[in-house]
């Protein structure tokens, strides 16, 4: 049984940075972030192939946000940068056991089998 731990989300002010984690335990093609804030749908934000660490990220992240694996502790990370309000939400991260890719499918909820419990992501001033 695959299994996602997150750990990291905070409350930050406008500009501000956060890393968050995902723990990985077992088999994965695919792992990616995704957010949801109250009253919205789940977004993609990015996601990696674990194969070969190929990533892709939402327009609304690009140039703020990275992900990246450690393989050496089954990690992925998501750096954030230069946060914003809108950027406040419960951040899930998410396995995938059929190859994406880094494909924009990849972010898209769909396609992942496996979720972590989420971390909360506030920014406010």
């Amino acid at each position: 049984q695959l299994q996602l731990v997150e750990s990291g989300g905070d409350v930050v002010h406008p500009g501000g940075s956060l890393r968050l984690s995902c723990t990985v335990s077992g088999s994965a093609t695919d792992i990616s972030w995704f957010r949801q804030a109250p009253g919205k749908e789940r977004e993609g934000v990015s996601c990696i192939s674990w194969s070969d660490g190929r990533t892709n990220s939402a327009d609304s992240v690009k140039g703020r946000f990275s992900v990246w694996l450690d393989y050496t502790k089954n990690t992925v990370y998501l750096e954030m940068n230069s946060l914003q309000p809108e950027d406040t939400a419960v951040y899930f991260c998410a396995a995938a056991i059929h190859r994406l890719s880094a494909s924009p499918g990849c972010l898209k909820p769909i396609f992942y089998d496996y979720w972590g419990q989420g971390t909360q992501v506030t920014v406010s001033s």
